[in-house]
């Protein structure tokens, strides 16, 4: 039995407790926060769960075997090398760190120690991710050509990140689980209005030697909520949309092939528009699913989905773009 405890108790905090409560294996023994009214509701909630807003006193409990890191991202490095200092498994929310160089560190902590470093990309465990995974590794919807992701949504506008660190890793961590290859680099433009200089929208596009590239357009300042991705492959097309509450996968079989005229010096465009249809998705809430799978690693030693590796390559970008934004849009390198 995984002895869990789980550090912050803001919005994804709750979730966290609930979905860890109820995981085949794992059993929550603190919750721990700075904010007292916080702590109380933990207490009437779950009264067999211990809350302090001492850190040590939660890490000196030989019964707590892992620990998760549900704070700001700029405390998930402090916070994650003292779990593994003190021999604990550590499971961090999104984005891993606020550094590659941080990350690095973590993960060469955890190897050296033998201890399960993961970071909750919880799209990664949809129905719906899983899915389209499904349907680009068995070939149907043949060879990728583009992945084009929008997030925006009015709000909420973060004090320590900006809108791409906040919304991104989400659709990246897809861009990873999904696309083979690795991108060589990347270029981002984006704009504050707000006077702390944290751009709230962003645009970012990821450049692959293959051909096909990905882009993302984050934003806190639109007037409606839309979650959509569109994955253009030589076969079919794909749309997720995650505002939908059914139907959020649907599978286009349209597509367009070229010819060239010599003689004329033209292009020729053959188009293809034929069924759409919508797959059965797993159920299973995302994150029972990263749960799960945060125990079966410390228990069985399998390799998680969203394992470091993932964390460390989505914040390798997000450092990538956040220096071309600086640099006004100039294309950065990437090195994995």
């Amino acid at each position: 039995m995984a002895g869990i405890a789980i550090i912050g108790y803001g919005y994804w905090g709750p979730n966290l407790v609930r979905n860890f409560s109820t995981t085949a294996g794992a059993e929550v023994k603190w919750v721990v926060d700075m904010r007292p009214e916080r702590l109380e509701i933990i207490k009437k909630q779950y009264p067999n769960i211990r809350v302090t807003a001492n850190y040590d006193e939660a890490l000196n409990d030989p019964a707590v075997t892992a620990v998760i890191v549900a704070t700001p991202v700029q405390h998930h490095y402090p916070l994650a090398k003292k779990a593994l200092e003190h021999g604990k498994h550590v499971l961090i929310e999104k984005p891993m760190t606020q550094s590659s160089a941080e990350a690095e560190e973590l993960i060469a902590m955890s190897k050296a120690k033998g201890l399960v470093l993961m970071v909750d990309h919880t799209f990664l465990y949809t129905g719906a991710v899983r899915k389209m995974k499904d349907l680009i590794d068995s070939g149907e919807i043949g060879e990728i050509q583009y992945f084009d992701s929008t997030r925006i949504n009015l709000g909420l506008f973060q004090p320590d990140i900006n809108v791409l660190w906040d919304l991104a890793p989400h659709d990246i961590s897809i861009l990873f689980y999904l696309v083979p290859g690795k991108p060589v680099s990347v270029s981002a433009t984006g704009i504050s209005h707000t006077p702390n200089g944290l751009e709230n929208v962003a645009y970012l596009t990821v450049n692959y030697d293959a051909q096909h590239m990905a882009h993302f357009s984050c934003s806190w300042s639109s007037p409606v909520k839309i979650r959509k991705m569109l994955i253009g492959g030589t076969k079919k097309m794909i749309v997720f949309d995650d505002v939908e509450p059914s139907e959020k996968v649907k599978i286009y079989d349209t597509g367009y092939s070229v010819k060239s005229d010599e003689e004329k010096r033209k292009l020729l465009i053959d188009y293809r528009v034929g069924d759409i249809y919508v797959p059965k998705l797993e159920q299973r809430e995302a994150l029972a699913g990263m749960a799960a799978d945060f125990i079966s690693a410390i228990e069985k030693g399998t390799t998680p989905v969203s394992d470091w590796n993932v964390g460390l390559e989505v914040v390798k970008v997000l450092e990538a773009a956040q220096e071309s934004i600086k640099s006004k849009g100039k294309e950065i390198a990437i090195k994995f």
